[in-house]
């Protein structure tokens, strides 16, 4: 009679039968680890009820080809958070290095919802009527495709409708280390 050869444990730390123990991670140095792998800069739109709604990311990436796919996460705090889940259309614009102004604005907390986007220049969408910002690198339409829990963020992957490249020779907005950088 023979046995099988004993299985290599995967690396990390066991679990126990209730469950993986609590991390003792402190967020503050999780946030410094975290904010030293450099993103680019996005904001998110969409409308809903005649109203333009518009949140800052640097969590969006794309998730597959085939079909095309992308992703964000929005803080579920945020009033965001609940507007582009109810419109389930929405647009993203990737920022140009000079539009650090426009990041920090559509960041900020509690800003007036009216008027907001004056001053922005931004086209509508065609597949979604979200504002587009004409100064971005790269723009995409989604529609919402899934949305998954990310702890205190939610997980917003969309199908890409439509795509453009408002400023094709613009360089992205790039954020490093807690704050923004430019490349080269």
């Amino acid at each position: 009679m023979t046995s099988d050869p004993p299985r290599a444990r995967p690396p990390g730390p066991s679990k126990s039968p209730a469950g993986p123990a609590a991390p003792d991670v402190d967020p503050a140095r999780f946030r410094r680890v975290a904010g030293r792998f450099a993103t680019g800069v996005a904001i998110v739109t969409t409308v809903a009820d005649g109203a333009d709604h518009a949140m800052t990311v640097n969590a969006f990436t794309s998730v597959s080809l085939d079909p095309p796919l992308v992703m964000f996460c929005a803080e579920k705090i945020a009033r965001f958070h609940d507007v582009v889940l109810g419109t389930g259309l929405w647009a993203v614009s990737l920022l140009t290095e000079d539009m650090a102004d426009a990041s920090q604005w559509f960041a900020t907390r509690g800003r007036a919802l009216d008027g907001q986007l004056r001053g922005w220049e931004h086209t509508r969408g065609p597949a979604t009527g979200a504002a587009v910002f004409a100064r971005a690198v790269g723009a995409l339409e989604c529609r919402t495709h899934a949305v998954h829990d990310g702890g205190d963020h939610s997980i917003v992957v969309g199908e890409v409708l439509a795509l453009d490249v408002p400023d094709p020779g613009g360089l992205p907005l790039v954020f490093y280390d807690g704050r923004y950088r430019e490349l080269g």
